[in-house]
């Protein structure tokens, strides 16, 4: 059964780094108690770049806690604390394996959709005093996942999260997550993703620059948003560079926005 373990919420701050200020709600702290969930925002929650994080469609994001374990193996720390990926929502259970754009939750009161996988900023690097982990976390296929607010409630620690319904049209988050960032780019498949109608618009309008540079024969690699940086990572381990393996692109730095249409979902309920 899966479970909310952990609400976490945080407001932006200024953080030093590398030289520089950097404006960031990476910080996420536990809250107790119930917690009021808006439709763009959990109570006490904020983004420092609205243009790469936030709206509709990135409401809420949630992480596993089995990837946190997975990280402690990889990266040899005992440090973590809930929210240390800066995710809204710590979960047992929903893996990005089995999860699938679309996919309905509720949550509390809450209802919730899944939209899209995390695209990982480099913000979460400063968090984890990891400066590899943005291109860490695309590669190792745990991007996690945003959620949008179907309908607003309340949500607390030790709610148990049900699957109500499921997208028509089924992709996991890890499916979504690769056809994007790794090599290949199957038509057939991305031809599949825009097929759902509850993939987030930034994450279509990729996808549909992918087709249109397939059609036109002038494909050159990964066509997500532009104004985005090219960093190579690994597919799987790490060496004492931090990378090994094939290359892919990352999204380190910023996604266009989500339109902020919020038309209803055709989906079909969830087998019991």
């Amino acid at each position: 059964m899966a479970r909310l373990l952990s609400v976490n919420v945080g407001l932006p701050r200024d953080i030093v780094w590398r030289g520089r200020t950097v404006h960031t709600g990476v910080w996420k702290n536990p809250v107790t108690g119930r917690c009021r969930v808006g439709r763009l925002n959990l109570e006490g929650d904020g983004q420092g770049d609205l243009a790469g994080h936030g709206g509709e469609h990135r409401a809420v994001f949630v992480y596993q806690i089995e990837s946190y374990r997975y990280w402690r193996e990889q990266l040899k720390r005992t440090d973590f604390v809930h929210g240390q990926f800066g995710e809204n929502f710590t979960v047992e259970g929903l893996p990005d394996d089995a999860v699938c754009i679309g996919d309905r939750y509720q949550i509390g009161t809450a209802l919730f959709e899944v939209t899209q996988p995390r695209v990982t900023c480099y913000r979460v690097g400063i968090r984890m005093n990891e400066p590899r982990m943005a291109a860490l976390l695309t590669s190792s296929g745990r991007p996690g996942f945003y959620f949008r607010v179907l309908r607003e409630g309340e949500v607390a620690a030790g709610d148990e999260i049900v699957k109500v319904a499921e997208a028509g049209e089924r992709m996991t988050v890890t499916e979504i997550n690769a056809l994007l960032y790794f090599p290949g780019h199957p038509r057939d498949r991305m031809q599949r993703a825009m097929r759902i109608e509850a993939l987030s618009a930034g994450w279509r309008s990729s996808f549909e620059a992918l087709l249109q540079s397939q059609h036109s024969g002038a494909e050159t690699g990964n066509a997500g948003p532009s104004g985005l940086a090219r960093i190579s990572v690994t597919l799987r381990g790490l060496n004492r560079s931090g990378v090994c393996g094939r290359s892919l692109i990352c999204h380190a730095q910023r996604w266009r926005s989500p339109a902020s249409s919020g038309s209803a979902r055709s989906v079909r309920r969830a087998a019991s």
